[in-house]
């Protein structure tokens, strides 16, 4: 059943973002959160983001603006470097706080409750109007880069912030697609480099050979399958509903989180 869960939801998610810009992370980061640890969840959903990526930029790379890329992808991939180790250093944190009401119980950990905390936070976000209609000055584009970068390396959530400062660029739709496909590629190799040397301590290998390697794997073929047809059959989404579902399903699983029960 996980299997399912995660294709229908790296499809789903895929074929919306190709236009938007965010959502595939977002989106996958609670699913995988349900059914492993959440720092494996966090690394899957680097995985396939960046694999996703790849696709996007050999399709449609070639349409980037270049100097948007340079003014606001490198502050993002020197952030996400800050970001990326931060993770590390919270994984690595000793002690836990075990509960018990009733019939349930669960386990508060360092690294629960960081990301549940963000993935709240993010969902206050994606369920506010105003930040659907949120267009920064072009001028802040490297403050937005930084921004960007260090959620996206510390938890991956990099595309709404993104998004909302390359609006601001008055750049053509489909220059827009490119950028952001160019900029978050390397924001995700940067955190996967880390992830795998520092949180994962090289121990990759063994996790793609694990259970959740055949998750990443599904979640992949998923969401190329999700950009193919995203690019055959959309031309121009609107995301509030997505953007309502989303800021619901990050609340939940954040909630799960900080109190330790997933």
């Amino acid at each position: 059943m996980e299997y399912l869960i995660v294709a229908v939801a790296a499809a789903f998610a895929s074929g919306l973002t190709l236009y938007s810009g965010f959502g595939l992370g977002t989106i996958l980061l609670p699913v995988f959160a349900l059914f492993v640890p959440i720092e494996l969840a966090v690394g899957a959903t680097a995985v396939v983001h960046a694999l996703n990526n790849v696709l996007k930029v050999s399709l449609l790379g070639r349409l980037a603006d270049w100097s948007v890329v340079w003014r606001f992808g490198v502050p993002a991939v020197l952030a996400a470097f800050l970001g990326a180790w931060l993770l590390s250093v919270v994984t690595a944190l000793p002690g836990g706080w075990e509960w018990t009401i009733g019939p349930l119980s669960g386990e508060i950990t360092p690294i629960g409750l960081v990301i549940g905390l963000l993935m709240l936070g993010f969902a206050v976000l994606e369920l506010s109007p105003r930040f659907g209609q949120l267009h920064v000055p072009a001028r802040y584009l490297p403050i937005g880069g930084v921004l960007s970068g260090f959620f996206g390396g510390l938890s991956g959530h990099q595309g709404a912030l993104r998004s909302a400062f390359l609006a601001a660029t008055k750049i053509t739709a489909k220059a827009f697609v490119g950028t952001n496909a160019v900029i978050g590629l390397a924001v995700d190799a940067v955190r996967i480099v880390v992830y795998g040397a520092l949180v994962f301590r090289g121990r990759l290998g063994e996790l793609a050979a694990a259970s959740e390697g055949g998750l990443v794997v599904v979640g992949t073929l998923a969401a190329f399958a999700g950009v193919v047809i995203g690019k055959r059959f959309l031309t121009r989404v609107t995301m509030d509903g997505v953007r309502r579902l989303t800021g619901v399903m990050l609340l939940v699983i954040a909630v799960l989180l900080i109190a330790g029960l997933v």
